[in-house]
């Protein structure tokens, strides 16, 4: 079973780590320009949608657990050659929560709530019993010794970029809500309703908190992952896909659907492109230094995104599968 809906949503997800990441690549400082405020608005959204996304993909194609692990092996080897060129790559997460996932991938829906609500646990007492910020260069944002035993553990299970304990949540919220009719109406409303609910209501801890410490840990951010940070980004991530799957039939017969949604379908190979293509050709331009404007890199960003569309159009033309997702899939199914 395949939703259209689903594949645009991942598309929309694909833009806004775009926005995100080309703002952190350029060295851009924040203002309070529109620019600004909605690129702010997606930090941690963005690649949280994503993850969901991936989720509801588990559950509907319903793959095995050789093939989800020969997938988890593919990502975790691109992964690791992404990091030398991009420290706050994504894709070596997503290896570890499909590992994670192995045991749970046929699990009813009440199992995976209860898996979500213990690694959000374990996530929030990591951050506050262990070194969050060990290994970090605030200013920079960088990560030293990651490519040491104790660096890589203490990165990927809870002070990367998006470590496993919480963000794994993610993953297994969207394995649940796969398991619902996603072309129904009623579930679409239901996604959209509490989805918003949800989102609003990660919101209230942070403003009600004076303390600058706790309200850090109770706020809406993505770094460090508190635990209304997962509810906030869950609940926009679940309202944004049952909103994109209710308005994709009057966008079918617009006719853009198949525009949004193709490179939706191409989403890994559009993440390698943003990052070798779109960051490489800002340093071409010498543009890595903070130069640009918050408006500037925003307009960039999304002409990347608009190029993404014509490229998977042309792409298309001579080929069903992206480049990275045609070789995840001859090397998932090599050994058969």
């Amino acid at each position: 079973m395949r939703l259209h809906g689903l594949d645009i949503a991942r598309f929309l997800a694909f833009c806004g780590m775009v926005l995100v990441n080309f703002r952190i690549a350029a060295g851009v400082t924040p203002g309070t320009d529109t620019a600004s405020l909605l690129t702010n608005a997606l930090e941690g959204r963005a690649a949280a949608l994503f993850v969901v996304l991936a989720g509801i993909g588990l559950s509907l194609g319903r793959p095995d657990r050789t093939t989800v692990f020969r997938r988890a092996v593919f990502l975790f080897v691109i992964g690791l050659l992404n990091l030398t060129i991009f420290e706050a790559d994504i894709l070596h997460f997503y290896a570890l929560y499909f590992l994670l996932a192995l045991p749970l991938l046929t699990a009813p829906g009440r199992m995976l709530l209860r898996a979500a609500a213990m690694i959000l646990l374990i996530g929030f007492v990591s951050v506050i019993s262990l070194e969050y910020e060990a290994n970090w260069d605030w200013k920079t944002l960088t990560y030293a010794n990651f490519w040491t035993v104790e660096g890589f553990i203490r990165h990927s299970l809870y002070n990367g970029w998006h470590p496993v304990f919480p963000w794994a949540a993610f993953l297994f919220l969207g394995m649940w809500a796969g398991r619902f009719q996603l072309s129904s109406r009623r579930v679409q409303a239901h996604l959209v309703l509490w989805g918003a609910a949800a989102a609003a209501l990660g919101t209230v801890p942070g403003m009600l908190v004076q303390d600058p410490e706790l309200a850090e840990l109770f706020g809406t951010s993505a770094i460090p992952p508190g635990p209304f940070y997962i509810l906030s980004a869950s609940g926009s991530a679940l309202a944004v896909t049952g909103l994109v799957l209710a308005i994709t039939p009057a966008l079918d017969k617009a006719g853009l659907a198949e525009w949004l949604a193709a490179p939706g379908r191409q989403a890994l190979s559009l993440y390698a492109a943003h990052i070798l293509l779109g960051m490489g050709t800002l340093e071409a331009m010498g543009q890595l230094d903070g130069a640009l404007s918050p408006t500037r890199i925003f307009g960039f960003s999304l002409g990347f995104c608009a190029l993404s569309m014509v490229l998977v159009w042309f792409w298309n033309l001579f080929a069903k599968r992206g480049p990275l997702e045609a070789l995840m899939h001859w090397s998932t199914n090599l050994a058969r």
